[in-house]
């Protein structure tokens, strides 16, 4: 206790002495919101500049929006504002995984910039975040403070408008002498990142070099471009965060978002996105005659975005712009300009008024934690319904069990990735006696835990946070899906643990600050692998074989050699003792490998081979013969969540398992296998108590008692096929030691892998069936009652679309093509079907964009 109270007294003399040109500077700059009498209009105010900073023809040789400037250009451009202006520094805080930097500039007033400017700037906002702050120094903070505004850009390489809009926002701070400018340096520190992948940038690839999209990478931080701004946003936490994205399309989207909205999303935030930010920017909008939308395509749910995470785990204006790539290049690159410089101004506009609302979030989600109080669903775009309340169960505590030594690498992760988000965990000292224990996905029961179990208390600032990242379940209020609806760390971690609403008092003690792991092969004979990449094009190949990429390379340090069908075609099999498929076009990666390719993949399997496949890898072993298995089209809504699975103990592949894991299925194949000696990891009976679904599922029974896992003799060879993504994004830990254990581990007993097959024929029965499977890649999926398919199907015509429709009871499902694999910003129809869907007065059971 002593401790804290020598840190409060250094944190309140160090804030209430500042400097009196500091706070003489910032208190005489009051900011009228724009519109009012007397404002400064950031718009139509004539720019005016000291002629300090070069223009980006004097730099590049050409003005900004004429075309999409390289990333090094956008770096060169950057560095010389710095340089220049006295009102901009700038730094590198990552290093992407091709080796190019991540810039960022911070523009503000002088005064500001210097080291102790900034380390001010960054403790007042850490005070702002604490809800133990006196409100008597909050409220200090808030008249004479600044709020830390940010402009990010080109998350998806190939989206480069929202780059070259961030120099120009950054060129104007760092020169112009007009109101609309100073309006904003006086009032805010602007922090400018505008290339978040440079690699995808160069590349003019969606994702970066690993095939992340790292738009689904913010929780989760696995590439040193995520985790690079997410150490930087903990030092200058964010009040606004613009991240610049480009759609289909020629219209531009901006806030208010679509249903569903995350149930922890702070009402403030979201008064912010609607009232301030939304509302300045379809004012200015209008007034321009420029088209736009909102209240459609994107949502505010899943926590993994560049909108989501910053308004979650930072309370702030988390926002996603997408102006549409139709549009000529000067016309993008004027409207993302637009957005970022009206919402700047907004903010800055109502500085002192924000950082008293931001401080206020803290406390009312300290104030929640420590009630257990969590927030309910809500919809914010009627006539939408609530499909799934929040349970009305109070949340005190989470707590991750410790005490299974073979889980402590993923129980550290969990409680670091918590760390590193401004989350106190603490380790309880003496056995705790809890009697409303909720393990996950079971019910509650009196339980004591053991002494060095991980405590969260839910009393906390960051008590939303806790929340998106220790659920249970998401509760997907509204059936529509952008991305997926299942996240949970301890589930995907496959480490147990669970909740309290009890009012308790631990004894335990705080956790400092955990380390970064160090990367490390795992226990045994490393084989000499091969991973097969079915596709280049193909979204989902790129995708899926990079993130198993990632994982050889970077966490599991396993030398591999990638091969393409034509290389295994071509011979170049030689030396592979363990082959692995991850997702892709089978169906065209078959056609690729030809008869001798197809023959070589089999008799290398027969002759010793071990091939280990899933999702589209699984359907070419089926394709090859490899396969007992049966594998059929789900008739269920499933768009990405996660199932208890039963994992044999008797398999090679449970090692470091346990008898149970999370399998994270989207819309996979279901799989069957009637020798139960060849089913590794199976979903549970409906009706057992093992049976829990943590996400969105409608129909998922289907899966009651398939297979999730096979492993199966091949001559003298084995196949071991996953019928879903067992390396999902590079987050699923759990199913992913899964699959370790098929790469380095043994070979199942006879009894376990069942009878060999004989050899292998690709005009066998199970490849007979392989092929009638779809091969659509990355599909639209719409599904309506009965009632509504004649108008489901006129609507679908009406947009050109193609697809196969399949109906089950009173569902029809429409599973439409997508050749291109195209994600829903860059579809031609996709990202407006579901308002479409709303118009024409259907009331879909789900709606599913790629």
């Amino acid at each position: 206790m002593r401790a804290r109270k020598i840190a409060w007294s250094v944190m309140l003399t160090a804030s209430l002495a500042a400097p009196a040109a500091f706070a003489a500077t910032a208190a005489a700059q009051p900011a009228a919101p724009a519109g009012a009498p007397g404002a400064c209009d950031p718009t139509q105010t004539e720019p005016v500049y000291r002629g300090k900073v070069p223009s980006p023809e004097q730099v590049l040789g050409i003005e900004l929006g004429e075309r999409a400037v390289t990333a090094a250009e956008s770096d060169r451009y950057l560095e010389t504002v710095a340089a220049r202006s006295e009102r901009v520094i700038s730094g590198t805080l990552a290093t992407s995984g091709q080796g190019r930097p991540l810039k960022y500039a911070i523009a503000g007033r002088p005064e500001l910039l210097t080291k102790a400017g900034l380390a001010r700037v960054r403790t007042e906002a850490g005070l702002l975040r604490d809800p133990r702050t006196p409100e008597a120094l909050a409220k200090k903070i808030a008249e004479r403070g600044v709020p830390i505004l940010w402009v990010a850009g080109n998350v998806h390489g190939d989206e480069p408008s929202g780059t070259d809009a961030a120099l120009q926002v950054l060129r104007n701070l760092g020169d112009r002498t007009d109101c609309a400018a100073t309006g904003v340096l006086n009032n805010a520190l602007v922090v400018v990142l505008p290339t978040q992948n440079p690699d995808g940038r160069e590349a003019e690839t969606r994702q970066n070099a690993y095939g992340f999209d790292m738009n689904r990478d913010w929780f989760a931080r696995t590439q040193p471009e995520t985790d690079g701004k997410l150490a930087m946003l903990n030092q200058y936490p964010p009040v606004l965060f613009i991240d610049a994205h480009e759609m289909g399309g020629d219209s531009y989207f901006f806030p208010p978002n679509a249903d569903p909205i995350y149930h922890e999303t702070p009402e403030e935030a979201v008064g912010w996105i609607n009232d301030v930010y939304g509302a300045s920017m379809i004012a200015e909008f209008r007034r321009q005659g420029i088209d736009f939308f909102n209240r459609d395509v994107y949502d505010l749910f899943y926590q993994g975005y560049g909108d989501t995470v910053p308004t979650t785990a930072f309370h702030a204006a988390g926002m996603t712009f997408e102006k549409g790539g139709d549009s000529p290049y000067p016309d993008r690159f004027r409207e993302q300009y637009l957005t970022q410089w009206v919402s700047l101004s907004a903010a800055a506009a109502r500085r002192s008024t924000i950082l008293t609302q931001w401080h206020k979030m803290a406390v009312d989600a300290y104030a929640q934690g420590r009630a257990g109080q969590l927030e309910p669903n809500q919809v914010y775009n009627p006539p939408n319904q609530i499909d799934r309340p929040v349970p009305d169960r109070k949340v005190r505590h989470y707590f991750l069990r410790a005490d299974d030594r073979a889980k402590a690498d993923e129980v550290r992760t969990i409680v670091r990735r918590l760390q590193r988000m401004g989350v106190q965990v603490q380790r309880l000292s003496k056995p705790l006696a809890v009697p409303d224990f909720k393990p996950y996905g079971r019910p509650e029961a009196k339980t004591t835990l053991p002494a060095g179990t991980y405590w969260i208390s839910m009393a906390q600032g960051q008590k939303h946070w806790i929340q998106a990242m220790l659920n249970e379940d998401s509760y997907t209020p509204f059936p529509y899906f952008y991305d997926v609806t299942a996240w949970s760390l301890p589930l995907l971690g496959n480490v147990a643990g669970g909740s309290s609403g009890a009012e308790l008092r631990p004894r335990a003690s705080t956790v400092p600050p955990l380390p970064a792991e160090k990367a490390a092969r795992p226990t045994g004979k490393a084989p000499k692998i091969g991973v097969l990449q079915l596709s280049t094009t193909s979204s989902s190949a790129r995708q899926s074989a990079g993130w198993l990429r990632h994982k050889l390379d970077r966490e599991w340090k396993l030398p591999f050699t990638l091969l393409s069908p034509a290389d295994v075609a071509a011979g170049r099999l030689g030396g592979v003792e363990v082959l692995l498929v991850p997702n892709g076009p089978a169906a065209t990666a078959y056609d690729q490998l030809g008869d001798g390719g197809r023959a070589a993949l089999q008799k290398w399997t027969q002759q010793g081979g071990r091939y280990v496949g899933w999702q589209g890898g699984t359907q070419l072993a089926a394709r090859l013969g490899l396969t007992t298995a049966q594998l059929s089209e789900p008739s269920s809504d499933v768009p990405g969540t996660l199932f208890r699975v039963a994992v044999d103990g008797g398999s090679p592949l449970a090692r470091n398992v346990g008898a149970r894991a999370w399998q994270f299925y989207s819309y996979d194949l279901v799989m069957r296998q009637s020798d139960p000696a060849k089913v590794a990891v199976s979903y549970p009976a409906v009706n057992s108590p093992d049976w829990f679904v943590s996400g969105f599922e409608r129909g998922a029974s289907e899966l009651g008692g398939t297979a999730a896992v096979v492993d199966e003799r091949v001559g003298k060879g084995r196949s071991v096929l996953f019928g879903g993504e067992p390396n999902f994004r590079a987050f699923t830990d759990g199913t992913a030691q899964l699959l370790v254990n098929a790469i380095i581990g043994p070979d199942p007993s006879p009894r376990v892998a069942g009878t060999g097959l004989p050899a292998p024929s690709p005009s066998g029965a199970a490849a007979v069936r392989a092929g009638a499977l779809p091969q659509a890649e990355s599909p639209i999926r719409v599904s309506v009652k009965a009632a509504d398919a004649a108008r489901t199907a006129a609507l679908l015509r009406s947009v050109g679309a193609q697809w196969r429709e399949r109906r089950t009871g009173d569902a029809v499902q429409y599973v439409i093509d997508n050749p291109r694999g195209l994600p829903a910003d860059q579809h031609p129809f996709a990202g407006r079907l579901a308002s479409q869907i709303r118009k024409s007065g259907i009331d879909p059971i789900a709606v599913t964009l790629p």
